[in-house]
């Protein structure tokens, strides 16, 4: 079983290169996002209780989140690409605890700042305004950002060029996969 995290300030390209690895690996990608809302349309037991909390407005809890996690791994037998979560220190310290450290490689798709703003303010939406793609910047620097210590700390980490196009930054990643003593 594989398991890989991608980890990567907003408008990295973790979504993409996330679907194009587990693909290319046959392993499960498990966005978050993606995930809760199926589970709230499927009406499953924590999809209801992430639906109440979510009409709220308030954020679901890590707890919750990793639970559903847990019941989505255990149904991939290879193993999966998590996209878009761990997101916090507390969230990846649960995470480990869970998974008794089955993490076998984390993916850091590193693009400069400028480049950042410049994919996000092209994607055209309205929340895109580079007032608030700076502001998704700088919580992604206070919030995710640790998280690049805590799995280079374990020697977990892979830092990989973001910058280019598609194909190239893909071949990057799976050099950087195959290269990984882990797998």
């Amino acid at each position: 079983m594989t398991n890989i995290i991608f980890l990567g300030p907003p408008g990295a390209g973790k979504g993409t290169q996330a679907i194009r690895l587990a693909e290319h690996l046959g392993l499960v990608h498990l966005a978050t996002g993606d995930m809760l809302r199926a589970a709230v349309a499927d009406g499953t037991e924590l999809g209801q209780q992430a639906k109440t909390i979510m009409e709220r407005g308030d954020l679901v809890p890590d707890e919750l989140v990793i639970a559903m996690l847990m019941e989505r791994m255990a149904d991939a037998s290879k193993g999966v690409i998590l996209d878009g979560f761990p997101r916090t220190l507390p969230q990846a310290e649960a995470l480990d605890e869970k998974l008794s450290g089955q993490i076998d490689l984390v993916l850091l798709l590193e693009v400069p700042e400028d480049e950042l703003v410049e994919r996000m303010l092209g994607r055209g939406r309205a929340d895109d305004t580079e007032e608030a793609v700076r502001n998704r910047l700088v919580v992604y620097q206070e919030q995710t950002a640790p998280l690049i210590s805590y799995y280079g700390d374990k020697g977990l980490l892979q830092p990989v060029d973001g910058v280019g196009d598609m194909n190239t930054i893909q071949q990057r990643i799976t050099d950087a996969v195959s290269q990984s003593a882990a797998l």
